[in-house]
């Protein structure tokens, strides 16, 4: 086993990424806890295909692991495939412990970037911080929307009440293509289970607004394997899932969604907005204007 893991560790200052530490102790429940020495995945393939375009790199990705548990994908996708090229996108909501518990047995160096809108639950950041800390994260960023964008377009924080899309835009859209630009690919933890939105979505896509490959390795998990997978590993819940938010977001657009809903009903509930605007498929873009005024996606 490895030893108690130390706090999560910083980078180098960079726009909108924070330099903060998370030196925080467990509270109860959430014991200082260790993950496993990175285990051997022996049926992982060992050429890399790198040098293919993002969306050929998906095509053959999608045939070589259409049968790979979660685990294996990711142990091929973060130490050959894309070794240091390849960061994890996690929100720290309801499912996000399944995949940080996956990368920490893997690399605990591989980078995962939090988006800090400014408007997440207080539940949302003491969850992050502890769960990183239990996991031994050692390269945690937290990207945070620019503060020039702020005071342009929302001085005094209430452009969700008017424009959904224009608020997500500069605290999360933005500011995860800034943190991207370094990377080959990155990590997300979406699954076709969440609703009809991404019923047809693949293990490997092509990220056509950031000129990546996208990889979603829980894509056929459904909630009973999100919760098996984490009583089986004594992974704790977001503690807003037990009080009825099965899909978790900034505070002012997210509710709770009662018994028959959509695990994402509670967010932006009734709007016509299902994205925040980061899951861009080259096809469909949501977005409003900002400064009064309509813009173009740059």
């Amino acid at each position: 086993m490895a030893s108690d893991p130390a706090p999560a560790s910083v980078i180098p200052a960079q726009a909108g990424i924070s330099t903060d530490r998370h030196e925080i102790p467990a509270c109860a429940g959430m014991t200082a806890g260790t993950v496993a020495a990175r285990p051997a995945f022996a049926s992982a393939p060992q050429t890399p295909f790198r040098r293919l375009s993002p969306h050929a790199n998906a095509q053959v990705l999608n045939r070589v692991h259409a049968a790979s548990e979660a685990v294996v994908l990711l142990d091929d996708v973060i130490r050959h495939q894309y070794r240091d090229g390849v960061a994890l996108v996690s929100s720290f909501g309801a499912d996000s412990a399944v995949l940080l518990h996956m990368i920490a047995r893997i690399e605990r160096t591989t980078p995962v970037l939090f988006l800090e809108t400014g408007m997440l639950f207080a539940e949302t950041l003491v969850y992050q911080r502890e769960l990183a800390s239990r996991l031994g994260l050692t390269d945690l960023r937290l990207i945070r929307p620019d503060p020039d964008d702020l005071a342009g377009d929302d001085p005094d924080g209430t452009l969700h009440r008017d424009n959904t899309d224009a608020c997500c835009f500069i605290r999360k859209t933005l500011p995860l293509r800034r943190a991207l630009a370094p990377y080959g690919a990155w990590i997300t933890g979406r699954k076709r289970a969440q609703g009809a939105s991404r019923a047809g979505l693949e293990l490997f896509e092509e990220d056509r607004e950031n000129g990546l490959l996208k990889v979603n390795p829980l894509a056929h998990w459904d909630g009973a394997m999100v919760r098996g997978y984490m009583a089986a590993h004594g992974l704790p819940p977001h503690p807003l899932v037990a009080r009825g938010f099965p899909s978790i977001g900034c505070a002012p657009c997210t509710t709770q969604v009662r018994a028959g809903e959509d695990p994402r009903a509670g967010r932006w509930r009734d709007q016509a907005k299902e994205e925040c605007g980061i899951h861009f498929d080259g096809e469909k873009w949501v977005r409003g204007p900002l400064s009064g005024g309509s813009f173009e996606r740059p």
